[in-house]
């Protein structure tokens, strides 16, 4: 094994602080993002399933160009304005695309046509930036992965992975045939296909050596190839002009300490892996002397971070759980992928901005990007971008100050998000993302995600409590906010508890206190899943002292929409339904009433907006000076999103009654309009917005739900509310 000389020597040690350590370092901000859905070609239905993968980019800066699998073709966008780009045409393929790069005005692509697995076939495809004609086709052999052209444009490295079966014997190597990596020399502009060179991987990597699967290319100045073996663990250097093999090494493998190991909705960072293969996805050129690789993982490891290596296979640097605390503590961490490979840092992209070189890290399941500043020894971290959902590739565009990633997850089944392709200029502002992140505690981040429910401190104006919803169905939680700062600090969890153990069938979905130094909290319920309808109160310390479950006459006409908000008026509790239950009228809910001295229950009912597309329901209620204050939601996103506001009751002329009465109508007020704040972060508008509380001193500031990062981009807004760029003030907007 070759010597490891790691500049690492405590996770999160890499850079002076968690953030820019000079107010003059630039920094990168998200300007636009664009759905491939918009792209989709003349004749297709826009409900076909699409994706942005692999994105490359024309030389004048101007023009990106990605590979769209489920289309079976390259999609083309014109960027001229980075803040408004537009599709500008798709090029259909006969077979799947794996990756794409740009050679002068043309585009070449790996196409895979393999019937099957023991038959891998493909090709490499050039064709025309502008106008997608075909110029010329080689045939690869073999199921082509990963495309990169010489930078002198004098050959094309593709990666011939003839991926295994995952399914056969559990995907364990050797399956054959054995993977490669092909050379196709470029004259006068044209791929010659004639004199394409095959250089065998076999026989060198320690893990299946006759079974080599090439993932990833990359080309430095010198033409030297840098070639990924993913399942093997193993780093293979090619003369790119000669086809020989310079050197070749295993990628070795890491101990993890305090990682996050268990799918049990719950963010614990207290397990081990030892001896972790690291099995690096993508590649990257740092110079001609050293690379960076991205420890995805595969087949039997994945590693959670990123490593530097020289050429002769030392290791100058290894990051460890950075970057995975660094995503936890941004709200990002994927408990789902605990038990697999955590945030997953798959793709990668280097570029020179302003005479400064920085390394992008793309968290496929944590669905941000990490950037790091390339010092030639340590990395700085300086940011977490936020990104799409599941990034897969990047392309830096240093001569406008730009970079560009590809998103490929696309939930057109599921009526959520598409595929997309988002944009972000450099700068000299402050990051703007995240808005909100949690501090390290004894060496490990607290995690966090699914906030659903906020309240002020009464005695702080500085202090908020926010509660988790049942994604942590494990790890019921009320979060410290301190929003005297930007980003805001999560600095405390809370553990909801019962009998001295985390409380159970609960969904937590909104919280107050209750005068008393505790909580009140509400608990969304869903019968259907034995979680009952419920109000708990809480001792400072978030154990579970009092339950109050709900009334036969309102479980009557019960459905699973429940609690999505409680407050406190005196001894009254005032609870948002979010949806019209048995006995609604149609446009309307319930706003329930308990006192907490008599036990009484009363309910009036709220009329919502009609729902064009979806749903129109409640996420938040919150009292302050004689009024109560609702959050009032559509379930939809990005374009669709039409009803995403805050609304104000006044309780004078609210008359609350017994419940099995005609429940009296309320008056609702508009007083803002959260669409333009959840538009403002460059990217698409999300439907959840679920938190909403006023300080003492009449702050007031909203949250969204990141949903546990499933399915989900995993962004978490949390913003004051403002207008004309000034924080609006709830101490002089009474009724």
């Amino acid at each position: 094994m070759r010597k490891q000389r790691n500049l690492l020597t405590s996770v999160l040690a890499l850079s002076v602080s968690a953030g820019l350590h000079a107010a003059d370092q630039s920094s990168f901000q998200r300007i636009s993002a664009v759905s491939t859905a918009n792209n989709i070609p003349p004749g297709v239905e826009k409900s076909h399933e699409t994706s942005a993968e692999i994105i490359a980019v024309s030389e004048d800066g101007n023009t990106l160009v990605y590979t769209d699998s489920p289309l079976k073709g390259v999609g083309m966008l014109d960027i001229t304005n980075p803040k408004k780009p537009t599709g500008k045409g798709f090029v259909s393929l006969d077979g799947e695309p794996t990756s794409i790069d740009v050679l002068g005005d043309t585009f070449v692509t790996g196409v895979n046509t393999s019937e099957n697995y023991t038959q891998p076939s493909g090709y490499l495809v050039q064709r025309n930036l502008n106008t997608g004609k075909q110029m010329w086709k080689c045939d690869l052999g073999g199921q082509p992965d990963s495309v990169a052209v010489a930078k002198d444009g004098s050959f094309v490295a593709v990666a011939i992975e003839n991926e295994r079966d995952e399914d056969l014997n559990d995907g364990v190597l050797p399956q054959f045939p054995a993977g490669h990596l092909a050379i196709v020399p470029v004259k006068g502009g044209q791929l010659v296909c004639a004199e394409q060179m095959k250089v065998a991987m076999t026989g060198m990597a320690g893990i299946a050596p006759e079974d080599p699967e090439p993932e990833f290319v990359d080309i430095n100045s010198l033409g030297e190839i840098v070639v990924t073996l993913q399942e093997n663990n193993h780093l293979v250097i090619v003369d790119g002009k000669k086809g020989e093999v310079i050197a070749h090494f295993p990628a070795g493998a890491v101990d993890l300490d305090n990682v996050d190991l268990d799918e049990e909705r719950a963010l614990t960072f207290d397990g081990t892996q030892k001896n972790r293969k690291r099995e690096p996805d993508a590649v990257k050129w740092l110079d001609d002397e050293r690379f960076v690789i991205a420890n995805e993982g595969d087949y039997e490891g994945g590693s959670r971070g990123f490593t530097i290596f020289n050429k002769q296979g030392d290791v100058l640097f290894e990051s460890g759980l950075d970057l995975e605390y660094r995503i936890a503590m941004a709200g990002h961490y994927p408990e789902k992928r605990s038990g697999n490979k955590g945030a997953e840092p798959e793709g990668l992209e280097v570029g020179t901005f302003n005479g400064q070189q920085y390394i992008f890290v793309l968290s496929e399941r944590g669905s941000v990007v990490g950037v790091y500043r390339d010092t030639g020894k340590a990395p700085e971290f300086v940011q977490l971008l936020p990104s799409g959902i599941a990034p897969e590739s990047a392309v830096a565009i240093p001569q406008r100050g730009l970079l560009a990633t590809a998103n490929e997850k696309d939930l057109i089944e599921d009526g959520g998000v598409r595929a997309h392709v988002m944009l972000y200029q450099i700068g000299s502002e402050t990051p703007a993302y995240p808005q909100i992140e949690s501090v390290m505690v004894d060496g490990k981040p607290i995690g966090w995600g699914a906030l659903s429910g906020l309240v002020a401190d009464p005695n702080n104006e500085n202090t908020l409590y926010a509660v988790n919803d049942s994604f942590y169905k494990a790890q019921p939680s009320i979060f410290v906010v301190d929003a005297s700062s930007a980003p805001a600090k999560i600095t405390k969890r809370i553990p909801v508890m019962k009998d001295g153990k985390p409380a159970k069938k609960l969904d937590l979905e909104g919280i107050t206190t209750d005068g008393k130094g505790g909580f009140w909290l509400a608990s969304e319920g869903r019968t259907d899943k034995e979680i009952p309808h419920a109000l708990y109160r809480t001792d400072v310390n978030g154990n579970i002292v009092e339950t109050v479950e709900f009334p036969v006459e309102l479980l009557a006409v019960e459905k699973r929409f429940g609690s999505e908000g409680v407050t406190r008026v005196g001894d009254n509790l005032w609870v948002a339904i979010q949806r019209s239950w048995k006995d609604d009228p149609e446009n309307t809910v319930k706003l329930v009433q308990y006192n907490t001295k008599t036990g009484e229950w009363k309910a009036v009912r709220y009329p919502t907006e009609p729902a064009s597309k979806g749903w129109v329901g409640l996420s938040e209620i919150t009292e302050h000076e004689g009024a109560l204050y609702i959050i009032e939601r559509d379930n939809q996103i990005g374009d669709a999103a039409k009803v995403k506001q805050l609304t104000r009751v006044l309780l004078a002329d609210t008359k609350p009654v017994a419940l099995g009465g005609k429940l009296p109508l309320v008056r609702k007020e508009v007083v803002y309009d959260f669409i333009p704040d959840l538009k403002a972060p460059g990217g698409f508008v999300t439907d959840k917005i679920e938190g909403f509380a006023i300080t003492k001193d009449g702050k007031a500031f909203a949250v969204t739900d990141n949903d546990g990062v499933d399915d989900s981009s995993g962004e978490t807004f949390f913003f004051p509310l403002s207008k004309d760029g000034k924080a609006l003030d709830f101490a002089t907007l009474r009724p």
